[in-house]
């Protein structure tokens, strides 16, 4: 009875960090229109989300290791308090250079913070059907925290200020903080006495930094020095490999990856999760910028995402045994597919109510997706590899988000840059970035609001466009596999 107390409390604290993250995810895309607006930081949106999830993507492998060597609850608590300096930083910052720095410490800890409980849950929870069920409820803790964060978001920008935004997440953190401390007993450490592998985490870090850096970088600075730091980041991850293989116990095992169903998994998540950050980024942007709707109004673009999310994750442990994986993440490319056909065809003028149906769309084609893909990341790697294989589906799902996230502002800067050029003075920057939030684009000249939005959905356009094509691109991998496969029972 009192193993199963502390359970319950350590998980209860655990599904904290998800309501952080639901709470951070879309409390954030509602203040984004009146944090650019406020720190003249249009033009470095692709910086403000990919420096976040640049933050995640490099300390993930990381803070798995340090699980691995000190324990999970070490790890936990020192990426929750990094999660905390980063929030309350952020809602200091005077200016877009503070604001992103503090952004990418806050990633870092998030890298830790979320992906931790994951390798927790798979601790804790040896019966599958259990995991799922967690899973379920922290999909629920997710989605309740991400209808609360457009509404509370968009209050708080409209009453008070965007700054307040980044602290409501530091109370919870202190909390769940509190609770692992108290009642968490991490197990016996995998890794001890094994040495840890300083330089191949080093590369791996500097490595995956140069790359992300570059794409940023596309547009903006000249090819040759885009391309050099792109030859540079590979060249150091082949090394970063080369440096594991020979490794006592490497930062990525090179065995995860001779492992063709896991190797599937992974792959459908960078593609699908590259994808729908197009979604969850720009939509809100777009209700705001093209039809002039408060950051209240905003936010509430997310909320029919946020609840469909959670019927598609409930979902997955009772569709499993009829369906198969593959079938579901089928269903669930489909939806999302759905979702971003819906707002292309609905163009620049395309209704309020047509951007909540299409979020209700992508929402439950996510919520899908990711239950039955994280079930299967754990399940389709050996036992001794559950953490890390967790730890890497987490990296690869943070830095495909973290490219195209830089991918996707490169697009937008492209359409932002070719619109002010084209109007030869007469548009400028500073005012694209006022129509970007409903309380200033008051301020600007009624007559050039019309061309000015014009601007701007050309560039939201072409990013959907490339989101696009990266669904139908997961769907023509899983549909094939979906055909030849059988249902595979949840134990």
């Amino acid at each position: 009875m009192e193993n199963h107390r502390r359970r319950s409390l350590v998980t209860g604290a655990l599904l904290l960090s998800n309501i952080m993250a639901g709470m951070d995810a879309t409390i954030v895309n509602t203040a984004l229109p009146a944090i650019t607006s406020d720190l003249h930081g249009l033009q470095y949106m692709g910086w403000i989300v990919a420096t976040f999830l640049l933050g995640i993507a490099v300390a993930t492998p990381l803070w798995s290791k340090m699980g691995e060597h000190q324990g999970n609850k070490r790890a936990y608590i020192t990426a929750t308090v990094l999660f905390v300096i980063g929030a309350i930083f952020q809602g200091l910052a005077p200016n877009i250079t503070w604001f992103i720095i503090a952004r990418t410490v806050m990633g870092i800890g998030a890298g830790g913070m979320n992906t931790i409980p994951f390798i927790v849950y798979a601790e804790i929870y040896q019966n599958l059907r259990k995991r799922a069920a967690v899973l379920g409820i922290s999909s629920a803790c997710f989605g309740t925290a991400s209808i609360i964060g457009p509404l509370l978001g968009g209050w708080i920008v409209d009453t008070l200020s965007w700054h307040w935004v980044f602290y409501v997440n530091v109370p919870i953190a202190l909390l769940a903080i509190t609770l692992v401390a108290i009642f968490y007993q991490s197990p016996k450490r995998q890794a001890a006495g094994k040495p840890v592998d300083y330089l191949g985490a080093c590369l791996l870090v500097v490595s995956l930094v140069t790359i992300l850096v570059a794409v940023q970088l596309i547009g903006s600075a000249s090819g040759w020095l885009v391309t050099l730091l792109l030859v540079i980041g590979l060249l150091l991850l082949v090394w970063m490999v080369r440096v594991d293989s020979q490794a006592a116990d490497p930062i990525v095992p090179s065995r995860l990856f001779k492992n063709r169903e896991l190797v599937i998994d992974f792959l459908l998540f960078v593609i699908i999760w590259g994808s729908f950050i197009a979604f969850v980024t720009y939509i809100p942007m777009w209700a705001q910028g093209l039809l002039g709707l408060s950051a209240l109004l905003g936010g509430m673009t997310q909320i029919p995402g946020a609840v469909t999310n959670f019927i598609g994750s409930e979902l997955v442990p009772l569709l499993q045994d009829r369906w198969g994986k593959y079938w579901l993440v089928t269903c669930g490319a489909a939806t999302i597919f759905i979702a971003f056909v819906g707002i292309l065809l609905g163009g620049q003028r395309a209704p309020f109510w047509l951007l909540l149906l299409m979020g209700a769309f992508e929402g439950f084609g996510v919520g899908l997706v990711f239950n039955i893909l994280q079930i299967s990341v754990q399940t389709d790697a050996e036992l001794r590899d559950v953490p890390i294989a967790t730890s890497l589906g987490y990296l690869l799902r943070i830095l495909s988000q973290t490219l195209m996230a830089a991918v996707y502002g490169v697009i937008l800067n492209q359409e932002l840059f070719r619109g002010v050029q084209k109007y030869h003075g007469d548009i400028t920057m500073r005012m694209l970035n006022k129509l970007s939030n409903a309380e200033t684009a008051n301020q600007l000249p009624h007559a050039l609001v019309p061309t000015m939005r014009q601007i701007l959905y050309s560039g939201y356009r072409n990013i959907v466009i490339a989101a696009v094509v990266l669904i139908v691109l997961s769907l023509l991998i899983v549909v094939p596999l979906a055909l030849r496969s059988h249902p595979q029972k949840v134990r």
